[in-house]
């Protein structure tokens, strides 16, 4: 584990492309039981190396039912991004995950995550890789079907900020996934 997270730190297969740099942010641990695939990190997280450590983090661990010890403990959540490092703003908001990142470590780090219980699967990018065809037409329609996931997968919109039109047009969200995500994760834990 500690070699492969050095090759990954030391990675700079997308540089030509992330214009403030690499800076992979990731947290693994070989006990790990729960995995969260997010997108991508954003500025603030790509100054800090410290994933999630953003409003968007904040909301996941509301969601999760965790504080920030609990979170940040790599026994209990693997953390590993579709794309380690922050690639940089687009037109309307962060630019998409880079695509050759998760086709090149996450084999690597998931054989090596043998107590995974769950895996959340944090936006489309995310859903479209590991669900496939299994995924819904939408992000919407495969979140409101998390139910068919479980108990490997659990789907989830973008914690961020820039979703508050989004869970307020979706209540369902906060009433029936909420309770059992987080029934979920205190009995994993």
């Amino acid at each position: 584990m500690k070699e492969l997270l050095t090759d990954i730190r030391n990675c700079v297969t997308c540089l030509p492309h992330l214009s403030h740099g690499v800076n992979p942010v990731l947290s693994i641990h070989a006990e790990s039981k729960i995995a969260i695939i997010g997108q991508a990190p954003g500025s603030i997280v790509h100054l800090s190396g410290i994933p999630w450590d953003d409003k968007s983090g904040d909301r996941l661990r509301e969601w999760l039912g965790v504080d920030a010890p609990d979170f940040y403990d790599s026994m209990n959540f693997a953390i590993v991004p579709m794309g380690f490092c922050y690639p940089g703003k687009g037109k309307s908001g962060d630019l998409p995950p880079r695509p050759e990142c998760a086709p090149q470590w996450h084999e690597a780090i998931f054989d090596r995550l043998n107590q995974i219980e769950l895996v959340l699967l944090i936006g489309a990018y995310a859903q479209k890789y590991y669900l496939g065809d299994r995924m819904e037409r939408n992000l919407t329609e495969t979140v409101r079907n998390f139910r068919e996931y479980m108990p490997q997968f659990i789907p989830l919109p973008h914690p961020s900020p820039r979703n508050n039109i989004w869970l307020r047009k979706n209540l369902w969200f906060d009433k029936e996934l909420i309770p059992e995500l987080q029934k979920v994760v205190k009995e994993i834990l």
